[in-house]
């Protein structure tokens, strides 16, 4: 994130402005995630956490999870919150958070490398994608495909607005910039969608949002044998 991004999502911590925040479990989680889910156990990265308690979730499923999250409050509040005594100590340019099954890693992102994070099987993202601003959106999705094994797969869920005017097949379709942002790094199915009438959180006014799971699929890139071998074909 920028500078200013980093600062402002700090303070909505330190305002406890934090309606994003769930107070349970994602339904679509516990609902599509049996069926997408590799064998366990495995290890589940989640980007911008936050203080989710999918991450509970996720953990009693039998996966390791391991969150990165910019703000200490939001951090210390999960294990607070959930009564989970955490081990503290410095990895790299940041700092691990663990208990049991869960480990949060403190800092920025952006600045997370591979050997930060460790391997990882699968990608939780709730929502963390649609929630930057669109000019980091592709930014996010480059720094994923470079910390991520291109065998990791992603859960992906997003809170779409609804065009007033769009057709039936355009609802039901993988979403524009989504497509254009995943596409070149990963196979990209649809499962699931679900169009409700929510209150805007600007002025409370209703309107149609729709609410998406995705499973995405890492494309291994292709290697030097197999594009000369393509070469050698087209000749």
């Amino acid at each position: 994130m920028t500078d200013h991004d980093n600062q402002r999502w700090l303070q909505l911590w330190r305002e406890r402005r934090t309606d994003f925040h769930q107070h349970g479990v994602n339904l679509l989680l516990s609902r599509f995630w049996p069926a997408f889910a590799p064998a366990t156990p495995s290890r589940v990265f989640v980007p911008l956490c936050g203080k989710s308690l999918d991450m509970l979730w996720l953990a009693e499923q039998g996966h390791d999870v391991i969150g990165v999250e910019l703000s200490p409050l939001a951090i210390e509040a999960f294990f607070r919150e959930n009564h989970l005594p955490p081990s503290k100590r410095r990895q790299g340019r940041f700092t691990l958070w663990r208990h049991g099954r869960i480990g949060i890693l403190c800092g920025d992102y952006f600045a997370l490398s591979d050997a930060d994070l460790g391997p990882v099987d699968s990608v939780y993202d709730r929502a963390a994608l649609t929630a930057l601003p669109p000019i980091l959106r592709s930014r996010y999705v480059a720094q994923l495909r470079r910390i991520v094994p291109d065998t990791a797969r992603v859960f992906l869920l997003t809170l779409e607005d609804a065009e007033a005017d769009a057709t039936l097949q355009q609802a039901l379709g993988v979403d524009e910039e989504l497509a254009a942002l995943y596409t070149a790094g990963f196979e990209i199915a649809l499962a699931h969608v679900e169009s409700l009438f929510e209150p805007d959180p600007q002025n409370g006014a209703p309107r149609r949002v729709e609410h998406k799971v995705y499973q995405l699929t890492g494309k291994r890139p292709a290697s030097p044998e197999a594009d000369g071998r393509a070469a050698e074909t087209e000749d």
